[in-house]
């Protein structure tokens, strides 16, 4: 396998459906062992059932990641049926689109519930499990390009996508010694479920017009002169789950077609 993830357990979050289970795929395609969680139990099986139906190994597990409980439960399962956690990508998130005059305080907490501290109790409990194995591990989380700038239209889900980052930088810095890596991806435009979620806000708030504008006008700052697909993101994710990135740790690798230069 040229990435040697073979028998490597790893989680996927958010891995129903758009980067999550391109992602899931891409990982049981390379010989991982993957344990795919989502909100939606059912399409997580949809998803596990058409890897073990290529030929790989995969669990379907329910998670809603605000829930401690439920975090704990998800890796024990992918523990008990894979054996010891190499790999969590915390993939699971939200997206709205509000003008930022109009967002409120349980808007702000509907996309920072999911997209930060989701990430925050899922990280915390993978690193107990990977403290208390040894061994090491890694930690890959999605953020966004909206982890590097600021949309107005996206203020909060910008915030919740910096945060991403910094949880990243910050567990970096903490478990090193430990052997346990911590590095994100951040994605620009990709032809998935959310950003029909984003597009729709944008013609919502008279803020474009037509179906798929906002998608096409972001797209299009891309120099490599496409939107991404939720393949486009599966290289990088098997690199970061494999051996060729242990010295990696702290970073937010920019997989976007061109979009930001940082």
């Amino acid at each position: 396998m040229p990435f040697g993830l073979k028998d490597r357990s790893i989680i996927v979050t958010g891995a129903a459906r758009g980067i999550g289970a391109a992602i899931a795929r891409g990982l049981a395609a390379e010989g991982a062992r993957v344990a795919v969680a989502d909100l939606s139990k059912e399409k997580a099986d949809e998803t596990a059932r058409a890897i073990r139906e290529a030929g790989g190994s995969a669990i379907a597990v329910e998670v809603d990641v605000r829930d401690r409980a439920a975090v704990r439960t998800m890796i024990d399962e992918a523990v008990k049926a894979h054996g010891p956690l190499d790999v969590i990508f915390n993939n699971a998130g939200v997206a709205q689109t509000k003008p930022f005059l109009d967002i409120t305080e349980e808007d702000w907490r509907f996309v920072n519930e999911v997209n930060a501290l989701g990430v925050l109790i899922a990280m915390q409990e993978a690193i107990r499990t990977m403290l208390a194995q040894g061994g090491g591990g890694k930690i890959v989380n999605t953020a966004s390009i909206a982890g590097k700038q600021g949309y107005e239209p996206l203020a909060h889900y910008s915030a919740s996508k910096f945060g991403v980052v910094a949880l990243t930088q910050a567990a970096a810095r903490a478990f090193g010694k430990d052997g346990i890596t911590a590095n994100a991806i951040c994605p620009g435009v990709v032809a998935t479920d959310m950003w029909k979620v984003i597009d729709e806000g944008f013609r919502d708030h008279g803020l474009t017009k037509k179906p798929d504008e906002a998608f096409e006008t972001f797209a299009a700052g891309a120099v490599l002169g496409r939107a991404s697909t939720a393949q486009d993101l599966v290289g990088v994710a098997c690199f970061l789950a494999s051996p060729a990135s242990d010295f990696m740790t702290g970073q937010s690798l920019l997989v976007d077609g061109g979009m930001v230069f940082v």
